[in-house]
């Protein structure tokens, strides 16, 4: 699949997810971020669809951890979360920008559940406020933990936002006519054209 893409688009597009990521901007867990790390995989040129998310996650949750949240830059919980944008990514390394947006639809919202699974199961491994247990496995992926609010908020959000900006990015993307057929027909090449056959000698004049 050969995208046209303007060198600058994927990097305007994560300086825009940057921006969105500034906290109280969105509901918590409503986000950008699940849609653009599976659009990537996608969309993006193979090396630039790994590093260009990831490494704006990485500098956004640093910035944001040293001068917003005043704690470490990063956290063994936030593992979790890198791991599940991996993963997206991935995901969408999958598919190409032929798919239909149906199809895009889908794996959007296939992502977000992803998203949702890896990174409470790893919050239920680390936190030890949840019995390593079935049971608290199951605490982890709906209630949580007391003094936050329930889990199944955070994936009613997830699952809403994953699905609504990787709907309206694979559709903008169609509406542009950003994509172009993956295999070009090579033009025929023009058939060789029958040898001409010699033309006969022409008769000679007989002296009267």
């Amino acid at each position: 699949m050969k995208v046209k893409w303007n060198g600058v688009l994927p990097i305007a597009l994560m300086v825009v997810f940057a921006l969105t990521r500034w906290p109280g901007l969105l509901p918590a867990n409503f986000s950008a971020a699940y849609a653009l790390a599976f659009c990537a995989g996608v969309y993006f040129p193979p090396r630039l669809a790994w590093w260009l998310p990831l490494g704006t996650l990485l500098g956004s949750d640093i910035l944001l951890n040293l001068f917003y949240y005043h704690v470490p830059p990063l956290s063994v919980f936030q593992l979790g979360n890198y791991a599940a944008y991996a993963a997206l990514i991935w995901l969408g390394r999958g598919l190409t920008a032929r798919a239909s947006w149906i199809t895009l639809l889908g794996g959007g919202l296939l992502g977000a559940i992803l998203f949702y699974f890896v990174t409470n199961t790893f919050s239920w491994l680390e936190n030890p406020e949840y019995p390593k247990t079935l049971a608290g496995w199951l605490q982890a992926l709906t209630v949580g933990t007391a003094g936050w609010p329930e889990t199944w908020k955070f994936f009613r959000n997830t699952l809403t936002s994953g699905g609504l900006f990787t709907g309206l990015f694979a559709g903008a993307m169609k509406l542009s006519g950003a994509s172009e057929p993956e295999d070009q027909p090579e033009p025929a090449e023009d058939e060789e054209a029958p040898e001409a056959e010699p033309a006969e000698p022409a008769a000679e004049e007989t002296q009267p």
